[in-house]
């Protein structure tokens, strides 16, 4: 059975996974690394501090026998792109997200609940653009207190502080959900119809990106 090895530095995002999988890809074997100590450690010292860490892990999903390896979490993204392991593939969640809202338009706006994400996101769509020759102008959002309900348990809560910080997005051509976790908040969006601009996360085209390459 093809294998698809899934880092994440919150087991919120395993189930999560597992339904993209259960509905889209039911003959893909998932295994998931979860190892939360790597988003604490990157928002403290930066993401480059965990690279020896990241490529352990990346080295013990290809010897469980991965054909490719999903990062999921947006700020240790890069270093694991970077870190690689030998010919097995291995992609950021994000990247197929910020392409998508690179194409949108240029003016793009990226909200994060965790302020160690916005810089790599930024990067990233930036990259994007330019892979892509187009123009962005990326403006970074920092939804204030929101990561702090997340880490209570207190979902409902987030959900809806990143539903309300998106309602206030103006002049804007594509609003990124920069972190895996912000993704639940869409359905909130489009009920509440509160959204000016297309609203974009990673998961499913990450996932579906990911898919691909095993």
């Amino acid at each position: 059975m093809v294998t698809l090895g899934l880092l994440h530095t919150s087991p919120a995002h395993v189930p999560v996974f597992d339904a993209l999988r259960d509905a889209h890809r039911p003959a893909l074997e998932l295994r998931h690394y979860v190892d939360e100590s790597l988003l604490e450690r990157a928002r403290q010292e930066g993401p480059d501090a965990v690279a020896a860490d990241v490529r352990a892990a990346l080295e013990r999903a290809v010897a469980d026998g991965a054909g490719a390896v999903l990062c999921t979490c947006s700020t240790i993204g890069g270093v694991a792109e970077e870190v690689g392991e030998g010919g097995v593939p291995v992609l950021r969640v994000d990247r197929p997200m910020a392409a998508e809202a690179v194409a949108a338009g240029p003016r793009i706006v990226v909200l994060a609940t965790v302020e160690s994400t916005l810089g790599p996101t930024v990067e990233l769509v930036e990259e994007e653009a330019r892979r892509a020759g187009r123009a962005a102008e990326v403006r970074p959002v920092l939804v204030a207190g929101a990561w702090e309900l997340f880490g209570a348990g207190d979902t409902d809560g987030y959900v809806h502080s990143v539903a309300a910080a998106v309602a206030e997005v103006r002049d804007a051509d594509a609003i990124v959900l920069a972190q895996a976790s912000m993704a639940v908040a869409q359905e909130l969006v489009r009920e509440q119809g509160g959204a000016h601009a297309p609203v974009l996360s990673s998961p499913a085209p990450g996932f579906s990106a990911a898919a691909r390459l095993v």
